[in-house]
């Protein structure tokens, strides 16, 4: 563990954008062995302003890593953080607490938000009005987005006292894991089930992609799946049942432009409906 704990401590943007790269390109081609739906669109196409967006979140986040890294910096000093109060632990379970805690905080608790609160709404909803979800779609953020999920990453690392080598591993494990989960790809039913008590699972997730209430404020995991669990957001459909986007902007041709992406937060407010059983 210590092992790891100090490569991260040192990784270069090289190698953080080869683990980005490479999850992409690693879970772009599984989509292609086992494609959970068939792909019936140009993948190239769909995924562009999917890449775009992936483009301006590395442009946002770049500067402000200096911000992360001084907030790490003074809670490892001031010995400030939840994970610095309590009493001394094995190096494995103070890692293990560090990044479920910065899950909580910087993914799950952001991404509630961001239902909930009606303007943060209109802007998480360029991710949601993706029509064919699949690993490009993992970092199709508005910019104002990617602002928004950075607040609550340094807020996680200031309240959590994450030192920059559990900062770097939460941040690498969130970008694989959100590849992953979005990935178009259909496992085993069983294996995806099981994975599901602990990791969000492809399947899972793509509950929350569902065009309409109450699925579409459900499983706002990312890495781990307790919380969800936890606090009765989880809930489970039948992958062929889903249908991807948002059921008040169903625009397709509109929800693959970029400029058009680009003014949908500015849209009047519209929520999801509630599905209506047949």
């Amino acid at each position: 563990m210590q092992v790891i704990i100090d490569y991260f401590s040192t990784i270069s943007p090289v190698h953080r954008s080869l683990i980005l790269v490479g999850g992409i390109t690693f879970f772009w081609i599984l989509e292609g062995i086992v494609p959970l739906f068939s792909v019936k669109y140009r993948k190239w196409k769909h995924a562009l302003p999917n890449l775009f967006f992936t483009l301006t979140t590395i442009i946002i986040n770049f500067p402000l890593a200096a911000l992360l890294l001084f907030i790490s910096d003074w809670v490892v000093d001031n010995n400030f953080g939840f994970i610095n109060w309590l009493p001394e632990m094995p190096l494995w379970l103070y890692v293990l607490l560090g990044l479920a805690l910065l899950d909580l905080i910087g993914a799950y608790t952001a991404h509630w938000v961001e239902h909930k609160v009606k303007p943060l709404w209109m802007v998480h909803l360029v991710h949601h009005s993706d029509h064919h979800v699949d690993t490009t779609t993992a970092n199709r953020h508005h910019p104002l987005e990617s602002l928004v999920r950075y607040a609550f990453t340094l807020i996680g690392v200031f309240l959590v006292g994450a030192p920059v080598g559990i900062i770097m591993l939460y941040q690498s494990m969130s970008v694989v894991l959100s590849q992953f989960n979005h990935a178009n790809i259909s496992l085993p039913r069983k294996l995806d089930k099981a994975l599901s008590w602990i990791l969000v699972s492809p399947d899972m997730h793509k509950v929350h992609h569902h065009h309409v209430l109450p699925y579409t404020d459900s499983n706002y995991g990312n890495i781990f799946s307790i919380w969800d669990r936890l606090f009765g957001t989880y809930m489970n459909l039948n992958p062929e049942k889903i249908v991807y986007g948002v059921d008040t902007f169903p625009d397709e041709k509109e929800n693959s432009s970029i400029s058009g992406l680009l003014k949908q937060p500015f849209h009047k407010y519209r929520r999801p409906t509630t599905e209506i059983e047949s």
